[in-house]
């Protein structure tokens, strides 16, 4: 009975620490960058979402590389 608690509470620890992770990776982008992507998304730029979407998939494959190794 422990072992399966233990292991949903270490699950939802290390997807937790995951979207942390990603969320502050996206913020680093966002200092970083000259383009202000979240108020070019909101005038309809496509093109500035992609780039944004690209990212945050970049970001998170980094992520779950460093989460699984």
């Amino acid at each position: 009975m422990v072992k399966p608690l233990l292991q949903l509470l270490l699950t939802v620890g290390w997807t937790f620490l995951g979207v942390i992770l990603i969320y502050g990776g996206l913020l680093l982008f966002d200092r970083l960058s000259p383009i202000d992507y979240r108020s070019e998304i909101r005038k309809g730029n496509t093109a500035a979402g992609l780039v944004l979407g690209a990212v945050i998939l970049a970001i998170a494959a980094v992520v779950v590389a460093v989460l699984t190794s």
